[in-house]
């Protein structure tokens, strides 16, 4: 055998182990985008659920919508959890909500904090600038936890342009915090405040944010004209509820 064919042969070789190679590393991806799309499809519907706890209906389908938009547009990849925030409850309901996507159970029904910019007990304002301690909205997906001032806490990572899409700036994270609490909301009328950031109880903190981590999305409501008008994952998740059987 020649040197030129001996070279010709390795060259071969060596293209089909790259493209093994390949094959073998976008394996996950590809089982991922599979998950996505049947959460996508027309089964992912609330009927499904056998309990949503006591989020709003019409919540819950908003978040789903988005979510199903988010995964379609490539925003996201097969989240195994939603969170659902809604910020027209008072701070003294429960009104965080974790959904194992899989499963389809609800996981978690909690208390969570909004900016002491956005309001009282009732957040009124919302926002996605520094400095300005309010709460935003939209869609967010979760990063890989750390521990900072606040202790165990999860990076998020805004997904609506001109909404929240400067989380990661603002630090806005999840985080566990002594002023969320029924104690608090008993002695107050109402629950603690954040600087912006959606804050859970000290003693719920840990093990919700090892169930959301790397790759969970968080859809953060609030009948906002703007944002409802505005949003690319809200306007897809209505038009496609508009188009449902």
């Amino acid at each position: 055998m020649t040197s030129s064919i001996r070279q010709a042969l390795r060259r071969v070789i060596g293209a089909v182990l790259l493209l093994v190679g390949l094959l073998v590393a976008s394996a996950p991806y590809v089982r991922a985008v599979d998950r996505a799309r049947e959460a996508a499809g027309p089964g992912f519907s609330r009927a499904e659920w056998a309990t949503i706890g006591g989020i709003k209906p019409s919540v819950f389908d908003l978040a789903l919508g988005a979510a199903s938009c988010a995964v379609q547009a490539g925003a996201a990849i097969a989240p195994a959890t939603l969170t659902v925030i809604d910020y027209s409850l008072p701070s003294t309901a429960r009104r965080m909500w974790v959904y194992d996507l899989s499963a389809r159970r609800l996981l978690f029904e909690e208390l969570v904090a909004h900016g002491s910019g956005s309001g009282d007990n009732f957040a009124r304002a919302f926002s996605n600038t520094p400095e300005s301690h309010q709460s935003s909205l939209g869609l967010f997906v979760t990063d890989q936890p750390y521990v900072g001032k606040n202790g165990y806490s999860l990076r998020l990572e805004g997904l609506d342009l001109g909404f929240n899409d400067r989380a990661r700036d603002r630090a806005i994270v999840i985080h566990g915090a002594p002023y969320v609490s029924e104690v608090f909301a008993r002695a107050q009328g109402r629950i603690g405040r954040s600087w912006g950031c959606p804050a859970v109880r000290d003693g719920i903190a840990r093990e919700l944010i090892d169930r959301v981590r790397g790759g969970g999305l968080v859809f953060a409501y609030y009948p906002d004209p703007r944002w409802l008008a505005q949003s690319r994952f809200v306007q897809c998740a209505a038009a496609a509820a508009s188009t449902a059987p």
